[in-house]
């Protein structure tokens, strides 16, 4: 068993942040929380009424105050998966970055595609073009996860246990490596 910091878990949506968050924090008997189910808990209201009433901003604002709670103000090492535009935002990046391990949950466009084609709890996709939506979203977004990140773990066709194993043994690695 390794001893590790906050596992901060980074990347677009439908990279699977959940699914490995969830697998991650059994593995390493720490609490996995998910940053926009704790905004939801915090509001009383799901996501996509946060962004009718109050916008992208009113959301990312709330993201901002998790972000650092969860990554600032727990009692022990937690498992946290973030939204995909959690890295919006530079004081974001920075809570991130600061506030444990990242790891950066690569997938493609086409991969997203596949993963989110049946979810309606997904703001951003209920409007126009997805696959141009999720294109527009990975080019903005994908140089700010490889900025925050510690680690790349590409997820693209791979099972999630398949995922977890392989973000399991980049940790370990990582962790040898901080602490020769």
């Amino acid at each position: 068993m390794i001893i590790a910091p906050n596992i901060i878990l980074v990347g677009p949506m439908g990279a699977g942040k959940t699914t490995i968050g969830r697998l991650l924090s059994q593995s390493l008997g720490n609490e996995f929380y998910d940053s926009d189910r704790v905004i939801e808990e915090n509001a009383g209201a799901d996501i996509p009424w946060i962004f009718e009433k109050e916008g992208e901003d009113g959301f990312r604002r709330r993201e901002t105050h998790a972000l650092y709670e969860l990554t600032n103000n727990m009692d022990k090492p937690i498992v946290l998966a973030t939204g995909g535009g959690a890295v919006m935002r530079e004081e974001n990046r920075a809570i991130l970055h600061n506030g444990g391990l990242v790891v950066y949950l690569y997938a493609t466009v086409n991969q997203q595609l596949v993963r989110t084609s049946k979810s309606n709890h997904r703001p951003l996709l209920q409007n126009g073009n997805p696959r141009a939506t999720l294109s527009k979203l990975f080019a903005l977004r994908d140089p700010l996860y490889k900025e925050v990140a510690h680690i790349v773990v590409e997820t693209d066709t791979r099972h999630p246990k398949s995922v977890a194993k392989k973000v399991w043994d980049a940790i370990e690695h990582y962790v040898k490596l901080e602490d020769a």
